[in-house]
């Protein structure tokens, strides 16, 4: 059970739960690639990836609020910690949100933005990896006590994820605006749609970054 890990460690089950969020969203690659091809049965495969990961995700949440000790003698509050869990948690939510409007949809991606658009997702799931990168730390982080060496190591993970999230930013922007440009072309509701899925997709870094953050105060204890 998972509730058994905690008996060695704190943050395992933490780390899993990442690990598993950034899974959820690397399937976004897939599924965005097989939307612009018009495969709808690839995309509707790599989406029932993005569910089955993300209903995991949600499990292990689950076992981590209910199990995670309320009285541990650690060097960060518990408070902080279930914090940590629900950004990590919305990488994966995001993922989802944007696959099912997608499908639900069949959004294609038009051509003149497609290239630029499939190098944003994959700049998001870049940011969801160094996320889960930045939190495998935590292990090594609570034995060092939260000193010395793995402390520099985190916070230049951290500044890496933050060179990521700014990227996906001008990407976000440069897409918008590429979308503006040929909004005549398309139908008003897509138009509406498509500014939709850039934005859910973007949120993907954002939660990302917060990860970054909730790590950072993790250190400032």
């Amino acid at each position: 059970m998972l509730a058994n890990i905690f008996g060695t460690s704190p943050v395992q089950p933490l780390e899993k739960h990442c690990d598993i969020a950034y899974q959820c969203t690397k399937q976004l690659n897939t599924f965005f690639a097989c939307a612009v091809k018009g495969d709808w049965d690839g995309a509707a495969a790599a989406r029932k990836l993005v569910e089955d990961l993300e209903n995991q995700a949600d499990d292990v949440k689950k076992e981590i609020r209910l199990h995670l000790p309320k009285s541990l003698f650690m060097p960060v509050p518990r408070e902080d910690l279930l914090e940590l869990l629900l950004v990590q948690d919305k990488m994966a939510n995001r993922a989802k949100d944007v696959s099912g409007l997608v499908l639900g949809r069949r959004m294609v991606i038009p051509a003149q933005i497609s290239d630029d658009f499939l190098e944003f997702v994959r700049r998001n799931v870049d940011a969801a990896k160094q996320a889960r990168k930045s939190v495998r730390e935590l292990d090594e982080l609570f034995t060092s006590g939260f000193k010395g060496a793995e402390v520099k190591l985190v916070e230049s993970l951290i500044e890496e994820l933050d060179r990521i999230e700014s990227d996906t930013d001008e990407r976000q922007a440069d897409l918008r605006a590429a979308l503006f440009r040929i909004e005549s072309e398309l139908e008003p509701v897509t138009v509406i749609f498509l500014y939709r899925v850039i934005e859910l997709t973007g949120e993907i870094a954002d939660m990302a970054e917060r990860v970054g953050r909730r790590l950072e105060l993790l250190l400032s204890h």
